[in-house]
């Protein structure tokens, strides 16, 4: 008999002698039952001195078969410890897991016993939503998960996905991504810290420092959640949006991009970055399309005018139009201060265009000592220096401040309308017009009190210094007295319609709130201090098929994620 005949026969009777005891151990008791079944042996060797105990198999016209609980493996070359119930595979690797998982790479070791295969060179694990590529791949069959500790890249319909360290949960199609996460698509950009990616649904959460990157805006926050289809999300630890020529700083803030909108939720900063303005809330929305910002709960507007801020309240703050058309609208309850000028009324309405501010419904304004009241005051800015630069109290002008030296009376001058002149934005001269009355307190060198002056005229102009009164010209006929303190009753001391309101004056920033404004309760937000679990409410989502985000996360539980965890192995 020719001798390579013979060997062949040798091959053939091992091959089936392997087979039948496969086809035994199928039959056998449920540890045994794990061994790792030959479906195709093709060419047979053994190699006692490198790989003592092993079968060798290598390919002829179709590659070498193993089977194992579910899984088929193809190979070139299979050394195969069937006591052990391990292999190592060599070449052309191809790992198909049922129709939804397949893996292909150059080399591979797995174990039946633990169902752990690790593959290198150039692995590239697929299913029906991504592909995943590394060149080392552990795959846990029992528990269903893909590791990679050396560089990886995953690839869905949406977005390609790089990271270091990279975690795969088949049954859930949740990634978790560590150390130097990036995600690619055509419309942004993300860096992460550590993401945690779902591929169904293309949701991603984010963990640590994050940035996003869209053509019209940019985020960035330390916990947070970003649906990538449609570029929405919120983030609820130190975020920030670059919107629109706006920052947007929040406990909580939400984006969607196709809504063309933000808001955001609990010590909200919302910075004007052309026009060098500032808004403080405890929530606020803002419309890109619309070019407007909606803020409210101890809301605040802050613009800085030659070192010295203007501070604006009112319960609610509205600005819209383009940046240099801006116009502020305080509504109710509405108040501002700035270093010698301070006032209130129903609502403020504030144009960048014509530099007018308006302050409407039973408006009050003082400065420095002095009270002025009017059916509607107006103070108009420079609109090339942005410093004040006129005042207009129109119906029923009234000024009030008390008497400086003796504390007991009043200087008063009133008028049908009244027009007013700062320099440096400081008032410095009044003109009171039409029936015009004053009241004054007259005092020598020595603030001695030598009379009380009471006249009526046409016109009078008051001249200012630091605030206060330093000079009265009555001007076209004027009809006045001046009265010993005596001879003048106390009833005649004080013109019709005086109202001295002295303890309304606001003397601070501060002054501007109330007590329900300083006793706002604010909502809570989740998840900063305890993980979300994300598991948890991935599943409610799916379910809802609706609005995917929750602002606030404040009817969430928070409790302690699954799976949030990576470390590196070696």
């Amino acid at each position: 008999m020719n001798k390579n005949i013979a060997l062949q026969k040798l091959h053939s009777i091992l091959f089936f002698l392997l087979a039948c005891f496969n086809l035994w151990a199928q039959d056998s008791t449920p540890e045994e039952s794990k061994q790792i079944n030959i479906v195709y042996g093709a060419n047979f060797t053994k190699n006692e001195a490198e790989y003592p105990g092993a079968s060798i198999f290598s390919k002829d016209e179709k590659q070498v078969q193993f089977e194992h609980q579910g899984a088929d493996l193809w190979c070139d070359i299979a050394i195969f410890y069937q006591h052990q119930n391990k292999l190592k595979a060599i070449g052309n690797i191809r790992l198909q897991q049922g129709d939804s998982v397949k893996m292909t790479s150059g080399k591979m070791e797995y174990n039946g016993n633990l169902k752990l295969a690790k593959a290198y060179e150039n692995v590239v694990l697929e299913n029906t939503d991504m592909t995943l590529k590394t060149d080392t791949l552990r795959l846990d069959r029992e528990k269903q998960e893909a590791f990679y500790q050396d560089f990886g890249t995953v690839i869905d319909s949406t977005n390609t996905l790089t990271s270091e360290i990279g975690k795969y949960y088949m049954e859930t199609k949740k990634y978790q991504f560590l150390d130097s996460v990036h995600v690619q698509n055509p419309e942004y950009t993300l860096d992460s810290e550590q993401l945690d990616y779902y591929t169904s649904s293309k949701n991603a959460y984010m963990y640590g420092p994050s940035t996003i990157k869209g053509k019209s805006y940019k985020i960035y926050c330390e916990r947070g959640f970003y649906d990538t289809k449609v570029e929405s999300g919120y983030g609820i630890k130190n975020t920030r949006i670059d919107y629109n020529d706006r920052i947007i700083q929040g406990d909580s803030v939400y984006f969607n991009k196709a809504r063309e909108f933000a808001s955001a939720t609990n010590n909200i900063v919302v910075t004007d970055t052309i026009n060098n303005g500032i808004i403080r809330a405890h929530y606020a929305e803002v419309y890109k399309a619309k070019d407007s910002l909606f803020a409210t709960k101890r809301a605040v507007s802050i613009s800085v005018m030659e070192k010295d801020s203007l501070y604006m309240h009112g319960d609610t703050l509205m600005i819209t139009g383009k940046p240099e058309e801006r116009i502020l609208r305080a509504f109710r309850n509405a108040k501002f201060y700035k270093k010698d000028l301070s006032g209130k009324c129903d609502s403020i309405h504030s144009e960048q265009k014509t530099g007018i501010t308006q302050l409407i419904r039973t408006p009050i304004l003082w400065n420095g000592e002095n009270q002025m009241t009017g059916d509607s005051i107006h103070l108009i800015s420079n609109l090339k220096t942005e410093k004040l630069d006129s005042l207009k109290v129109l119906n029923n002008a009234f000024i009030i401040s008390q008497d400086t030296i003796g504390k007991t009376g009043y200087n008063q001058a009133k008028g049908k309308d009244l027009f007013g002149k700062f320099e440096e934005n400081e008032l410095k001269t009044i003109d009171l017009v039409k029936n015009t009355e004053v009241i004054y307190y007259m005092y020598n060198d020595d603030d001695e009190l030598i009379g009380i002056n009471k006249t009526i005229c046409s016109e009078i102009r008051i001249t200012m210094a630091n605030n206060d009164v330093e000079d009265l010209i009555f001007k076209v006929e004027p009809d006045g007295t001046i009265f010993p303190e005596i001879d003048l009753p106390e009833n005649s001391r004080k013109l019709k319609g005086f109202i001295w309101r002295g303890e309304e004056r606001i003397l601070t920033k501060d002054d501007i709130f109330d007590e329900d404004d300083n006793n706002i309760k604010l909502v809570t937000i989740q998840g900063i201090d305890n993980p979300i679990d994300i598991d948890a409410e991935e599943e409610e989502r799916s379910k809802n098929q609706g609005d995917p985000i929750n602002r606030n996360l404040s009817n969430k539980k928070a409790t302690k994620p699954k799976n949030t965890k990576i470390k590196k192995q070696q």
